[in-house]
C-alpha cells in the first residue's frame, strides 16, 4: 500500500506544494463550484493551463473569470451525450497533449427516480458521460510525458447493492433507492479506472480513482428528504459534519490533485486513494471481471458517441 506524508486534514495547496506544471495540460470537469473549482484555482496557480467544464458555457466562463492563470472554458453537461462528445471534439482541436483529466462533476443521492439516454440519471452522469469524455480523451492523454487520468468514485462505493452494477436494472424501472444507486454510479468510476490502466499498460499514462471525503458541497443539493436538509441547512450541516469527520473544500480536493501530479505517482496504475494515500476498495471495486463486462457495456451503450 502507498503512503504519503499527507493526512485528511491536508489541503490542495499542500499536497501541491513545490510542483512546477507550466506547460502542462489538465482537464478537469465540474469547475463551476466545489472541488472542481478548488482544484483548477490551485492547479492554475502551479502553472497548469485548465481546460475547464462546467454545464453550460456561461459557467464554464465565470468560474474561469475567477482565476489567475490560463484557462480555457468549456461546455460539458455529462447527462446530455452529444453535449459531451462536442466537448471532447473541441478538446482534441486543440490539438495539445492533455498531462490530466480529473472527472470530477457529478450528482449526488437523488430521491426520486430519473432518467436520462435510458438509463437512471446517477449512472449516466458520473458514470457514462465521464466513460465517453475518457474514452474520447485516452489518446491525448497517452501523448503527454506521463499522462494521468483520475476518477472521483467514493467511499459510497461500498454502498452499491449485491452484485455490484445491476445490468439488468439500469433505469430503475425494478426498484430504486438514492443511495445504492450513487453507489452503484460511483463504484462504476472506480472501475472504469481499472479497466483504463489495463488500456493504458505499455505507455507512460496511469489510471486511478479516488475518494474525496465526505464535503458540504453543491454535490449535496440534489439530495432530498430529511438527509437533505440535515446536510444542507447550515446549523445542522456543521453539526453532522463534526460527527462524521468531513472536510472543508480545500482539504476534499487534495487527494484529487496529489493523485494528479505527485510526482512518486508517476508509474501507478488502477488504484484507488482517499486522504492522499492508497487504501483498499471492496471487492467489487477490485473485479476485473467485472470491470471488463462494465466497460464492454459501456462501450455498446454509447457507442454512436465514441
Amino acid at each position: 500500500m502507498i503512503r504519503s506524508t499527507f493526512t485528511k486534514d491536508s489541503t490542495a495547496e499542500e499536497v501541491t506544494q513545490g510542483i512546477e506544471l507550466t506547460g502542462k495540460n489538465i482537464v478537469i470537469t465540474g469547475v463551476n463550484s466545489g472541488l472542481g473549482q478548488e482544484s483548477m484555482r490551485v492547479l492554475a496557480s502551479r502553472g497548469a493551463h485548465i481546460i475547464g467544464t462546467a454545464r453550460t458555457m456561461e459557467k464554464a466562463k465565470a468560474a474561469a473569470s475567477e482565476i489567475e492563470g490560463k484557462v480555457t472554458p468549456l461546455a460539458c453537461e455529462l447527462s446530455d451525450f452529444k453535449s459531451v462528445q462536442n466537448c471532447a471534439q473541441a478538446i482534441k482541436a486543440l490539438d495539445i497533449a492533455i498531462d490530466v483529466l480529473i472527472c470530477n462533476a457529478g450528482i449526488m443521492a437523488l430521491p426520486k427516480l430519473e432518467l436520462a439516454n435510458g438509463y437512471e440519471l446517477q449512472f449516466t452522469t458520473n458514470h457514462l458521460g465521464h466513460f465517453i469524455l475518457a474514452h474520447a480523451l485516452v489518446d491525448s492523454v497517452k501523448r503527454a510525458e506521463q499522462g494521468r487520468i483520475v476518477m472521483l468514485s467514493s467511499l459510497a462505493h461500498k454502498m452499491a447493492p449485491k452484485g455490484g452494477i445491476l445490468f439488468d436494472n439500469l433505469d430503475g424501472s425494478r426498484w430504486y433507492k438514492d443511495w445504492p444507486f450513487y453507489g452503484q454510479s460511483k463504484l462504476a468510476n472506480l472501475l472504469t479506472a481499472v479497466s483504463l490502466s489495463k488500456r493504458l499498460e505499455g505507455s507512460s499514462a496511469t489510471a486511478n480513482a479516488i475518494h474525496p471525503g465526505v464535503i458540504r458541497t453543491n454535490l449535496s443539493r440534489s439530495m432530498g428528504g430529511v438527509q437533505g436538509f440535515v446536510f444542507n441547512n447550515p446549523l445542522t450541516g456543521w453539526v453532522v459534519g463534526k460527527v462524521i469527520g468531513s472536510k472543508t473544500v480545500p482539504q476534499g480536493a487534495a487527494t484529487q490533485c496529489y493523485v494528479a501530479t505527485a510526482p512518486e505517482l508517476a508509474e501507478v496504475s488502477g488504484k484507488y486513494f482517499a486522504d492522499s494515500n492508497e487504501e483498499r476498495p471492496s471487492r467489487y471495486g477490485q473485479d476485473e471481471a467485472l470491470a471488463e463486462k462494465l466497460w464492454d457495456f459501456s462501450c455498446e451503450a454509447v457507442k454512436d458517441y465514441i
